[in-house]
């Protein structure tokens, strides 16, 4: 009987700590599963607080070191920058597909033949040749021929139209939580170090100097080259006049973050440039294209940060895993964030400081 009182004392301390554990356990599962689908815009939101700290500096000295209002403005300027266009895009779709629709009910809608140059595009050529010549001539025929067709495209076009809404919608979010961030960022940052230094040790400072640094490289190298490649291709075919041009810019930009050549996209739009315009504003156009797409060749040294150069590979792996995981935003976070990865890791494979010292430059 004694046995049984002493195995029931040694056994009792061990429930608890199971049952603690459990608890804490399902307190963990449940907040991860609450704040989900704030992951991705809270990351992004301290993604763009730390490459923007050194510019929000600035303006702070100009305000006359008032921070809050420093990051409020940022945060106004860049939603403004991002809804107003996205709404005029929007109302804009919507005007057209409305305008197309009356069109067609009322029989109005009219179609220009192909310009002759199109039946020598190589491969779809001679086939779009001959749609878009039925099209313009007998509307009714292309409409019955492709109508399942036409209908799949256009519940896929809306379901992208949402997706791209629900997008706006998390940037701004993740936009807010930047400029919270911006506004305190000598507390975040205190809380961030103490954070990283509990679970690295005397190594947490300088994880936190290398994520820092790895964040700016790859959003001015990676992300800023991007960007200006995407605003410049959208320049050069709204100077000539492309259809659409926002779409390709948008496609530009999403092949630029993930490593691939611009001239993917814009090497098509110029052989169809050559279809409608002359050929002084085409061959023009062309150079363009081909100076938009090479131009990340001497920007990227220029603008990316010593030492955190990551392979084309794993750029590209954070960026298609990021976009399959949580759409656009997700293409830009997966970039930054596997990149920091990959540097700690190699710095650690390495067994290497992970941070320069002044004076390890200098004996270099």
């Amino acid at each position: 009987m004694q046995i049984d009182k002493e195995q029931s004392f040694e056994t009792k301390p061990a429930i608890e700590t199971a049952i603690k554990i459990a608890l804490i356990g399902v307190m963990a599962v449940v907040t991860f599963r609450i704040t989900q689908p704030f992951i991705i815009p809270i990351a992004w939101g301290v993604i763009i607080a730390v490459a923007v700290n050194p510019f929000i500096n600035i303006v702070t000295k100009k305000l006359g070191n008032r921070r809050k209002l420093a990051a409020i403005l940022f945060a106004l300027v860049v939603i403004a920058a991002l809804v107003v266009p996205s709404v005029f895009l929007v109302s804009a779709s919507f005007d057209t597909v409305q305008e197309i629709y009356t069109q067609l009910e009322n029989k109005t809608l009219e179609v220009p033949p192909p310009p002759a140059k199109v039946q020598e595009w190589p491969i779809i050529g001679e086939s779009l040749y001959k749609t878009w010549s039925l099209a313009s001539s007998n509307l009714d025929a292309v409409l019955k021929k492709f109508g399942p067709q036409l209908k799949d495209f256009s519940i896929l076009m809306l379901g992208k139209a949402g997706v791209g809404l629900k997008d706006v919608f998390m940037f701004i979010i993740s936009v807010s939580i930047s400029a919270a961030l911006l506004a305190t960022t000598e507390r975040c940052s205190a809380a961030t170090t103490k954070v990283i230094s509990r679970f690295a040790g005397q190594t947490g400072p300088e994880l936190q100097k290398l994520g820092v640094a790895t964040i700016r490289g790859v959003m001015l190298g990676v992300i800023g080259v991007a960007v200006i490649q995407s605003v410049l291709s959208a320049v050069g075919m709204l100077l000539v006049g492309v259809p659409a041009a926002g779409l390709w810019a948008a496609l530009v930009l999403i092949l630029a973050v993930i490593q691939l050549p611009p001239i993917i996209i814009l090497a098509p739009i110029a052989a169809w440039v050559f279809s409608f315009a002359s050929t002084g504003p085409a061959v023009l156009f062309l150079v363009w294209a081909l100076v938009v797409s090479g131009c990340d060749g001497f920007l990227k040294p220029v603008l990316m940060g010593r030492g955190v150069d990551a392979p084309m590979l794993v750029i590209l792996i954070g960026a298609l895993g990021g976009m399959m995981l949580a759409g656009i935003i997700g293409l830009f976070v997966g970039a930054v964030v596997v990149a920091i990865s990959y540097t700690i890791f190699m710095a650690w494979i390495e067994d290497q400081p992970l941070i320069e010292t002044t004076d390890d430059k200098d004996n270099q």
